[in-house]
């Protein structure tokens, strides 16, 4: 067939692949390969369009196949990658372009592929490798480049052993010296070079490097090269010649970044050595570098306010490190700055670190008596923010005596009927534009929060939504106003309106990594998974697919990056890359969505996959990425922030809770499967992940199981904590039994591979399989030479934990609590009631039980079972009565009546509050009978 043929005939099947018709793309290339069975290419879109159906299976003997030919030409070799990647299958993609590569060593577009492989799958060495030899094929100076580029990502890699990284770094240094320099094609080269100079302490060399001619020219026209140029000059000790050439360039040169006057300020005070008295040079440089600030705030007016912020800070560097000679200097200078840019939204934030004034109660009080002087008005716009602002500031200088809750309600009805009376200056603007005096509504939100939390009555909660429900007629796409909602309705056992309120925000990309946390953190605790509402689960799946799409993703932009040079970009991609794929937000939904599958599926068909994906997690270095600043804090600094008075249960799950509940599922799950580490790697399709040179993945998977790590439990509740203890009391109790009772890994990997054949048809399902996974009448696989360990009675702390947990329900479901600990003491009970299903299934079957003589077992667990159930039924029918409550004439009028005070204000008319109200019972009244209803199910649908 001619290439102009295949083409034509290979082009619908492109089409159809390109337009997500996977079945007419397999169809067609069935046709095609019913007359050309070794078109590699063929195979290779078909082997594509059968993973894109999830076929996973079906795949891999196509795979196979197409890689024992060894292909070489470009179109096969990239529709593989596709289908390699998606696999997770790296290293055969690494291996099949290299294998390309050698069989023709003269391809340039080969080698590059070749290189490019090798990148993608983060192997640096071997990258470095390609490049080099390219080097030496082509003689092109871009692919030392690569090479050295290459060697400072291996250097940087946290795989490598830290011995290695200053050798990458000598080699980088070599092959930079084969390059003319200082190097005349791009600012990226430069940067790369200055780069390996700086992490070899070469700093003389850097210097001399960018202060050529070439060098200063890029320097001015990049803003990354000279980054680099300053971190270069502070890590030399040059501060005080950086910050002369600061100081030209704010003069001279009029260059306002704030890079320039943090160069200044420190410079200022880089002769203090701690501990030792004052320099009088320094207190000389700091006059001097007052002197020049003020003269260039004196010039730039209200234009620019860089220079009178870095007056501000110079004050405040001066008090902390004893310089200042003026006690009331900082006070003038904040003043200064208020009366001239207090009318700016970015005020507050500018100055707030700066107002704490500590150590000086005279100036405190003299910055509380300024602020409580100014006249608040809302006639303008400019009015309205420098009130906004002095609010704020007042806000923040509380003291704890004057915070009561009769205060803070009296100042949280004050921000509210400020913020009506401002309201016309908006009534303009068009509906997706922000109301200038919602700032206002949040302090009031604020203070009706801070209020519930002096008074412990969640009425005061009842406030604060009502009136951020309102704010949100007005500004319609506020998401601070959404976020504010969010975190009120969940401490309130509302989850639905708060996930309607995410959703509204339309979050996308990299945003579900940074703040679905807002609405997933303990998500499970709200979980209707088990009565069929997947709402939660479909919510984790969606934001859970900028993770998959990130590799390939992220792979893509660093390989433009090397093609262009643009070689500074390059180490953001793959710290982005990283952070994402081992985001800490990434893992804790995950355990989510776990603790939902196992309420929902079919408790045996969740743990094997699972357990794999717990261990790879269990290996990650993780990365907090969640944004918890986002949510604005105006609450006085005396007390916790906004953030921490509204996180539910009163902490974020955070690493520690991760590690922690690692720790239960896969012991748990360990002992519900079958599946070892000999299985686990014959099993295994895709390669396994890069595991980090750390001390701690350097101990045995065993050993880490049982670790406790003091500051991990503290991140959990108390029940957590429970729960955590009868799990690990569960495991260590029923160990030994499991190890004599689990097959050996021949006879699991045999029953797998029978397993395989049946679902493809080729055999037909014997009976006689156990349920552990076993096909051995004896439940075992093998005749157990030695004696099963002796029956033992299960530990205290596995028998009382259901009865305790019964108590401490009938504590939360006083009405005194709020509805989420209700909730959160009742879905742990469920879940320890799955994890004793888990780790007992093992001894359900009777064949297992009769052979390893475990009789005695089965009656110690249908007694911690039927013990189990009683309290899970009892708590379901609990929630049932409370739900009854909610979502009627009473409780709507209990609402409303607890916001008589907020009604003075016209605007919040009683149907206003009524709806609200409504909205909230309802939403209380489904998830609590949701739960309940769930945790009957459960309870009947266990094995």
């Amino acid at each position: 067939m001619s290439q102009a043929a295949l083409e034509r005939q290979i082009r619908p099947i492109y089409d159809a692949l390109d337009t997500g018709s996977n079945k007419s793309a397999i169809q067609a290339c069935n046709k095609l390969l019913k007359k050309h069975p070794n078109l590699s290419l063929v195979k290779a879109l078909k082997a594509l369009a059968v993973v894109r159906t999830n076929k996973i299976e079906e795949s891999l003997p196509i795979c196979d196949e197409v890689l024992a030919s060894k292909p070489t030409d470009l179109d096969t070799l990239n529709a593989m990658m596709h289908v390699l990647r998606a696999l997770g299958r790296h290293t055969d993609m690494v291996n099949m372009f290299d294998e390309a590569y050698k069989r023709q060593p003269t391809n340039e577009d080969l080698g590059a592929q070749s290189f490019f492989a090798n990148v993608r799958a983060g192997r640096w060495k071997a990258a470095q490798q390609v490049a080099t030899r390219m080097h030496k094929q082509f003689k092109s100076d871009r692919f030392i480049y690569w090479s050295v580029m290459s060697a400072v990502l291996q250097a940087k890699d946290p795989s490598t052993p830290p011995t290695t990284r200053p050798i990458l770094f000598q080699l980088a240094h070599r092959l930079l010296l084969t390059t003319p320099v200082p190097p005349t094609a791009t600012a990226d080269r430069l940067h790369l070079h200055v780069t390996v100079l700086r992490e070899l302490s070469l700093y003389d060399e850097a210097r001399q490097l960018l202060e050529t001619t070439v060098g200063k020219a890029i320097v001015k026209t990049s803003i990354v090269v000279d980054e680099l140029r300053r971190e270069v000059a502070v890590e030399s000790g040059r501060w005080k010649e950086e910050g002369r050439e600061a100081a030209r360039r704010l003069v001279e040169e009029k260059d306002r970044n704030w890079l320039e006057f943090r160069s200044v300020l420190d410079s200022a005070f880089s002769d203090i050595i701690p501990g030792e008295d004052i320099p009088e040079p320094v207190i000389t440089q700091v006059k001097e570098t007052r002197d020049l600030l003020a003269g260039i705030a004196e010039a730039d007016g209200r234009t620019d306010r860089g220079a009178a912020l870095a007056l501000v800070e110079l004050e405040w560097r001066a008090r902390e490190k004893g310089v200042s000679s003026h006690s009331n200097e900082l006070l003038k200078m904040l003043r200064k700055y208020v009366e001239k840019f207090g009318d700016k939204a970015c005020c507050f934030e500018d100055i707030r670190q700066f107002v704490a004034f500590k150590g000086s109660e005279d100036g405190l009080r003299s910055w509380v008596s300024y602020l409580d002087e100014h006249q608040h008005s809302v006639e303008s716009a400019t009015d309205l923010q420098r009130s906004i602002n002095t609010h704020k500031l007042r806000r923040n200088a509380l003291t704890t005596a004057e915070l009561t809750p009769d205060l803070e309600l009296e100042r949280a009805l004050t921000y509210t009927k400020q913020y009506l009376s401002a309201l016309p200056l908006g009534k303009e603007l068009p509906e997706t534009e922000l109301q200038p005096a919602d700032d206002l509504i949040l302090l009031a939100a604020q203070a009706f929060v801070s209020t519930w939390t002096l008074a412990h009555d969640e009425t005061f909660l009842y406030n604060a939504v009502s009136a951020l429900e309102y704010a949100l007629t007005r500004s319609k796409h506020s998401y601070l106003i959404r976020l504010h909602l969010i975190r009120i309705y969940r401490l309130l056992g509302a989850p639905s309106l708060a996930w309607k309120h995410y959703h509204d925000m339309n979050v996308k990309q990299v945003q579900n990594d940074t703040l679905s946390h807002f609405t997933l953190a303990r998500a499970s605790t709200f979980s209707l998974v088990a009565t069929g509402d997947l709402q939660f689960s479909q919510e984790i799946l969606e934001s859970s697919q900028i993770y998959s799409s990130n590799s390939s993703d992220t792979a893509d932009y660093i390989v433009r990056a090397f093609g262009a040079e643009k070689y500074s970009q390059i180490p953001d991609f793959i710290s982005f890359e990283e952070r994402l794929d081992n985001s800490l937000q990434r893992d804790l939904i995950k355990i989510e969505h776990v603790l939902m599958r196992l309420t929902h599926e079919p408790i045996m068909d969740v743990t094997d996959t699972e357990l794999i994906e717990l261990k790879f997690i269990f290996d990650r270095l993780h990365f907090d990425n969640r944004d918890f600043d986002v949510l604005l804090d105006y609450q006085p600094r005396v007390q916790t922030s906004f953030n921490e008075q509204t996180l539910m249960l009163g902490s974020s799950p955070g690493l520690g809770w991760l590690m922690t509940f690692l720790r239960i599922y896969i012991r748990v799950f360990q002992q519900a499967t079958d599946i070892d580490d000999t299985v686990e790697d014959k099993l295994l399709i895709g390669d396994r992940p890069k595991v980090n040179e750390t001390p701690e993945n350097k101990i045995p998977l065993t050993d880490r199981l049982l670790t406790r790590k003091p500051e991990e439990l503290a991140e959990l509740t108390k029940e957590e904590l429970s729960l955590f203890e009868f799990a690990m009391a569960l495991c260590d109790w029923l160990g030994p039994y499991h190890d004599h009772a689990r097959p050996p890994a021949a006879v699991v990997l045999a029953e797998a591979a029978k397993q395989a054949e049946e679902r493809s048809g080729k055999v037909t399902k014997s009976s006689g399989t156990s349920s552990n996974g076993s096909s051995s009448p004896n439940g075992n696989g093998h005749a157990k030479k030695s004696e099963p360990p002796a029956v033992k009675p299960p530990p205290e702390v596995v028998t009382r934990f259901f009865d305790d947990m019964a108590k401490r329900f009938e504590e939360v479901a006083d009405g005194k609590h709020l509805p989420c600990e209700v909730l959160h003491v009742a879905t742990l009970t469920q879940e320890a009631l799955i994890i004793l299903v888990l780790a007992t299934m093992r001894f359900k079957t009777p064949a297992v039980v009769k052979v390893n003589k475990f009789g005695g077992l089965t009656g110690t667990f249908k007694e911690l079972r039927t013990n189990a159930l009683a309290v899970v039924k009892n708590m379901a029918g609990t929630l049932t009565k409370l739900a009854s409550r909610e979502d009627t004439s009473e409780q709507r009028k209990a609402f409303v009546v607890s916001c008589q005070k907020l009604q003075t204000c016209p605007e919040f008319e009683h149907d206003f509050i009524l709806g609200v109200a409504k909205r909230v019972g309802e939403a209380r009244k489904r998830v609590m009978d949701g739960v309940s209803k769930g945790m009957l199910k459960v309870g009947q649908n266990l094995p």
